[in-house]
């Protein structure tokens, strides 16, 4: 998988030139697509429509097949097409040819311009806030910082016992009070033994976990990205009490962790996370209808595409699956709007969503049901 950052997108928006080709289509990791090459099927065809748009612009044959030369020779790479992930964006201009395998199933979709079309990667970006996963078990311990699209384990080693052992000095799997839990990571604990060999046993749990928090401490005081554990059931409750991490959520993640993975183990934590992250849309959704007709808002492109160039858009909301095509002149800040793809034109909407995000603004790419103004195709929610 190969991740896109917010200077990728930067300097892909800064290209020019007569001839830009952005395609996006899904893909597959494994499974019959992969061996029965339906992934390169769909690149086909969006080749098919991009070498359709070059025939408008009156290139010879030739001249086509030289500038899509190196679509073909990735087409015929049948290395390139095993293990990727689940979708995969090209973009093609002269002397540049950039290949991105991200995370997200993009609709086939191809553009032609003088500039990249940019949008569909956004939902990468927004929505995608970072979150700790901690997976807990009584002989390991490990600390992920992820989103919904990528995942990276933390050293914690220097500063957590990584066992409930290290902590308690002893091999507690040889005393007399014999422990053991449900298969599967679900489930209370069982003890056999004595009351008092219990609460033993539950304080050594907690000295252990108390540990840990001291150690995670030394590490993410200071975050205010929200936490989530990933452990059997009886054990978080126990940790609930040792932590002192402001941002831990009431919910966790119950799983058999010797068998998830990192990449489950993201997917399981995405689900619980969604929710939190979607809160902000909604929160700016709302803002928009207050302040709608106060002058801090707008759902006309022409003073939208100004706006979002100078950084005054906090929040844009693109309706999916539509598009204004016209064309921004940067000395006199003119948008005029086209009612049809012209050679000359852009895509204003992309123009407007790629400029908010690279002056630190949130893009919503949604159905029209939830634009803040459903009449519009762009809504803007300003900063001032």
């Amino acid at each position: 998988m190969d991740l896109i950052t917010k200077k990728d997108i930067e300097e892909l928006d800064s290209i020019y030139n007569t001839c830009c080709i952005s395609i996006f289509i899904p893909t597959h990791r494994t499974g019959k697509e992969v061996l029965q090459r339906q992934d390169v099927l769909l690149l086909k065809n969006q080749l098919k429509e991009v070498k359709a748009k070059l025939e408008q612009e009156e290139l010879s044959g030739q001249e086509i097949e030289d500038i899509v030369a190196p679509i073909r020779e990735l087409m015929d790479d049948s290395g390139f097409w095993r293990h990727r992930s689940e979708g995969l964006a090209l973009f093609l201009t002269d002397g540049i040819f950039k290949k991105y395998s991200l995370p997200i199933a993009f609709k086939p979709l191809s553009h032609v311009g003088n500039s990249f079309y940019l949008m569909p990667l956004l939902p990468i970006f927004t929505g995608d806030g970072s979150f700790f996963v901690l997976s807990l078990e009584l002989e390991k311990v490990k600390l992920y910082k992820q989103t919904r699209y990528s995942s990276t384990e933390l050293v914690i080693e220097d500063v957590v016992p990584s066992r409930l052992e290290d902590r308690v000095g002893y091999d507690y799997e040889q005393k007399n009070l014999q422990f053991r839990s449900q298969q599967e990571g679900h489930g209370e604990a069982t003890f056999h033994g004595h009351g008092a060999g219990d609460r033993d046993r539950k304080d050594e749990i907690a000295r252990y976990f108390t540990a840990i928090d001291k150690g995670l401490m030394t590490l993410i005081a200071d975050e205010n990205s929200p936490m989530i554990v990933a452990c059997q059931d009886f054990l978080f409750p126990i940790y609930q009490k040792a932590n002192t991490y402001t941002h831990l959520l009431d919910d966790h993640i119950v799983c058999n962790l010797s068998e998830a993975d990192e990449s489950m183990l993201q997917r399981l934590a995405w689900k619980k996370m969604e929710p939190i992250f979607d809160r902000e849309r909604k929160e700016k959704k709302e803002l928009f209808k207050q302040q709608n007709g106060t002058g801090k808002t707008s759902s006309e492109i022409q003073k939208v595409v100004p706006a979002a160039i100078d950084g005054r858009v906090d929040t844009l909301f693109l309706q999916d699956k539509e598009d204004i095509r016209g064309v921004y002149e940067p000395k006199t800040r003119h948008v005029r709007v086209d009612n049809a793809l012209l050679p000359s034109n852009v895509s204003l909407l992309n123009k407007a969503a790629i400029s908010t995000f690279l002056n630190g603004g949130k893009v919503y790419v949604t159905e029209k049901e939830n634009m803040p103004d459903p009449h519009a195709k762009v809504n803007a929610l300003y900063r001032y």
